[in-house]
């Protein structure tokens, strides 16, 4: 029987790589999307004839019923959240209602229709916060330094709670950062690449950022919903952290993805005061020892081949609407 997943925040950068990496491997793939006036379905362009879109929203516990009673699915993935952290102090009280309520809402819809369905939220590693150890791993305790943050936690706990209330087979993926060519311009990764590329071509002059010193556990993407899929597979359920085990500073990523262009950092790099965070999250670096020991998964692509795949994605894109201007 063909397996089916619905993904939340299938338009998103880990619902995309999700959706691709279900579709190989045989599974009926829906995606959850919010009504809006303009669709932008661009990370999903390239899977659209293969898979079923279904509108709902996470504000609204009905719609979310009503769509997994229509598909049945197997499992569930939710990456649908208010994602960017700085957008959470202007927004704390929209961000709790996605981020946090909203994976309530999820699971127990889930409860409601069919319990045996199999259930991912994704955790971040910004409940880390103010880290009380290095690396952190899943015993680690919970600081958040951020309406996020905060979010994240309640959904992560809430998760263990159905868990463990109603026996469902609910699993949390602590997921440090990842990034890709489809990461939102907003995240510092492709804010980085997407200059540095601009730079290059001559479209732009500057690149304006906060905190250089923060140091943060990148990997990719792609490697990290495979995590996701594999914790759905296991016997029982259970909560892993996704990381590489390594970090790096902002000012080592941007020292990267300008010398991938032969161009000197320094040069064109400027930092705003206003755009350091009120309560900063100095340093996060994973331990995912559980996740390789139990899962067998590894990341495959390094810090050191992701920055410079993103700046040519973004170099690539740049000339294309450059000449399509013309």
């Amino acid at each position: 029987m063909t397996r089916k997943a619905l993904i939340t925040g299938i338009t998103g950068q880990d619902g995309s790589y999700l959706a691709e990496f279900l579709l190989k491997k045989g599974y009926e793939v829906h995606g959850m999307v919010r009504r809006a006036s303009t669709e932008n379905y661009e990370r999903i362009d390239r899977l659209f004839d293969r898979i079923s879109l279904h509108q709902a929203d996470l504000l609204d516990q009905l719609s979310i019923v009503t769509i997994i009673q229509e598909i049945r699915p197997h499992e569930v993935y939710n990456f649908a959240a208010q994602s960017f952290v700085p957008a959470s102090w202007s927004q704390p009280l929209l961000t709790g209602e996605f981020t946090a309520l909203g994976v309530t809402r999820v699971l127990e819809a889930i409860r409601l229709v069919d319990p045996s369905i199999r259930f991912y939220q994704a955790s971040s590693s910004e409940m880390f916060g103010k880290v009380q150890q290095e690396p952190q791993n899943e015993e680690t305790p919970f600081w958040p330094r951020s309406p996020y943050g905060v979010a994240k936690a309640y959904g992560h706990w809430i998760t263990v709670n159905y868990r463990e209330s109603y026996g469902m087979f609910a699993c949390s993926g602590i997921m440090f950062n990842h990034e890709s060519p489809l990461r939102g311009k907003e995240f510092v990764s492709r804010k980085v690449s997407d200059a540095v590329a601009r730079i290059k071509l001559g479209v732009q002059e500057k690149l304006t950022l906060g905190n250089l010193d923060a140091m943060r556990d990148w990997g990719f993407a792609g490697d990290y919903v495979e995590a996701a899929w594999r914790m759905l597979q296991q016997d029982r359920p259970d909560d892993f952290v996704v990381a590489t085990g390594r970090k790096h500073s902002v000012r080592e990523l941007v020292e990267l993805a300008f010398s991938h262009v032969g161009l000197e950092w320094r040069d064109h790099v400027a930092i705003d005061p206003k755009l350091m965070r009120p309560a900063e999250v100095f340093a996060l670096r994973g331990d995912a020892s559980k996740a390789r020991r139990v899962l067998g998964w590894e990341p495959k692509v390094t810090f050191e081949e992701l920055i410079p795949r993103m700046v040519d994605a973004d170099l690539e894109r740049v000339r294309r609407e450059r000449a399509e201007t013309m």
